[in-house]
């Protein structure tokens, strides 16, 4: 990134922020605009160093998973940097009581990052309002790494998974992986959070999983549907697979909210439309796609076959709406239709894998997700 789009980046976010951060109690959402202020909010961050992320506890361990390394030097030497999540168990992540709101998560996995599922259940619900596996909730499906430089969601060298969606909470805040694997996962991670007064007008944060494979023919893809309650859409991930040649991205996407029934408010013009690009992704002279990361939209993903096992092509797009967020009242619907071309300049329906992340704030309670896939429908392939 060269120092023009790193300003570039920090103008806009500093602009984008600067209206929530005039409303909300400074500490809970900062930005470059108001950052010199002084705030009452405390700051706290859990990890295995400080698991429960109390106050003066930060590396307080004197057993853990590094403790041979830490043997000549002994506590406070980085004895406990990560756990250990054996087959088929749930993790807590972080248990935190209280008022305040999540700023930073960051992580790097092992393993299968589909089978490794991210829940957050905020306040005292007993479902989650986050339930997604945890390298789509990072924009990185079919578990592949690419780099991502983007407001929200940052992933770096190498498999660094940073997400800076805020997460506000009123009473209580939770945070779990479960392993779904037949093998062990080894998970270093941070997360920082302040307590700080919670605004009464502040929504809750959710995000959604979804696969179909494939779609049914002239099929729409549903990336969100049975959302009740007021809130605004924040943003979509998207792995798709292709199972055809040709291009596929002929396909709209639609908003329906507010009792809309056979036809949304919003509607697109195409795949590539919504996710920031235009002709096919492609690069002109190279009659390539062309793969970017943005702010606010990318293509990151372009995984080409090999030649061998690797047959189809995959791809994976980010859109967040950070400066054009969705507001709805009482009811919000998105899908997305999978289209490409018949000979004849025809559209033709695809029948291809796709699967997505919604991620919106609404006001609680949230309807009931739908079932999240089992581990052999989660599989990439």
């Amino acid at each position: 990134m060269t120092l023009k789009h790193f300003l570039i980046g920090a103008f806009l976010l500093a602009a984008c922020l600067l209206a929530v951060a005039q409303e909300a109690p400074y500490g809970l959402t900062a930005d470059l605009s108001n950052l010199y202020r002084l705030s009452n909010a405390k700051t706290f961050s859990i990890s295995p160093e400080n698991l429960t992320g109390a106050k003066g506890h930060g590396g307080t361990a004197l057993e853990g998973g590094a403790s041979n390394a830490a043997r000549d030097l002994g506590q406070g030497w980085k004895v406990n940097p990560f756990v250990v999540i054996k087959p088929k168990q749930t993790f807590v992540l972080a248990d935190i009581d209280g008022q305040g709101a999540i700023q930073h998560i960051w992580m790097t996995p092992t393993g299968t990052w589909r089978f490794s599922i991210l829940r957050m259940y905020w306040d005292d619900e007993k479902d989650p309002s986050v339930e997604v596996p945890v390298g789509d909730f990072f924009a990185m499906g079919w578990g592949v790494y690419s780099r991502l430089s983007s407001l929200a969601v940052c992933v770096n060298p190498g498999s660094a998974f940073n997400s800076y969606w805020p997460m506000p909470f009123r009473k209580k805040a939770k945070i779990t992986v479960e392993n779904l694997d037949d093998k062990a996962m080894v998970i270093y991670y941070q997360i920082d959070y302040t307590e700080t007064q919670v605004p009464k007008d502040a929504a809750y944060f959710h995000a959604q999983f979804r696969r179909v494979n494939p779609l049914p023919y002239k099929d729409v893809y549903t990336i969100l549907d049975n959302v009740k309650g007021k809130g605004q859409y924040v943003g979509t991930y998207l792995a798709y697979g292709v199972h055809n040649n040709g291009w596929w991205g002929e396909g709209e996407i639609k908003f329906y909210m507010d009792g809309d029934k056979a036809f949304p408010t919003i509607n697109g013009t195409g795949t590539e439309d919504y996710f920031g690009g235009s002709y096919n992704f492609e690069n002109q002279e190279k009659k390539q796609y062309e793969e970017f990361t943005s702010p606010y939209s990318g293509l990151i993903q372009v995984i080409k076959p090999d030649g061998l096992y690797k047959t189809q092509q995959r791809f994976g797009l980010y859109r967040w709406h950070i400066a054009d967020p969705v507001r709805f009242d009482t009811d919000l619907r998105v899908t997305i239709q999978a289209l490409g071309w018949r000979d004849g300049g025809r559209y033709l329906p695809l029948q291809d894998d796709i699967s997505s992340v919604a991620f919106w704030y609404q006001t609680e309670p949230h309807a009931a997700f739908a079932p999240l896939p089992d581990k052999d429908h989660l599989e990439e392939n």
